[in-house]
């Protein structure tokens, strides 16, 4: 169990599955191998303009795992961005 009594992958199956969903490969969850995984929020290009932030999460729909990351094309700015503000 993760915070907040969540389930969790293990790190390497986090990432084993956080780059299956960029890559858009066919998703199954790398604990239990059950090929129901729920993406939230689902791919859309209209969601992804109305609040690009969003975190997408990836839950298995049998053993109830889940992963959450940060879509990559949000990026922190960089010091020359902060300096000329």
């Amino acid at each position: 169990m993760g915070r907040r009594g969540i389930k969790e992958y293990r790190a390497h199956e986090a990432l084993q599955l956080i780059l299956a969903d960029r890559d858009h490969e066919p998703l199954s969850c790398p604990s239990c191998g059950h090929r129901t995984i729920q993406r939230t929020p689902r791919r859309r290009l209209t969601a992804a303009w109305r609040d690009p932030c969003r975190h997408v999460t990836l839950r298995c729909g049998k053993c109830g795992r889940q992963a959450v990351y940060v879509p990559r094309n949000v990026t922190q700015p960089s010091d020359s961005q902060l300096l000329a503000r």
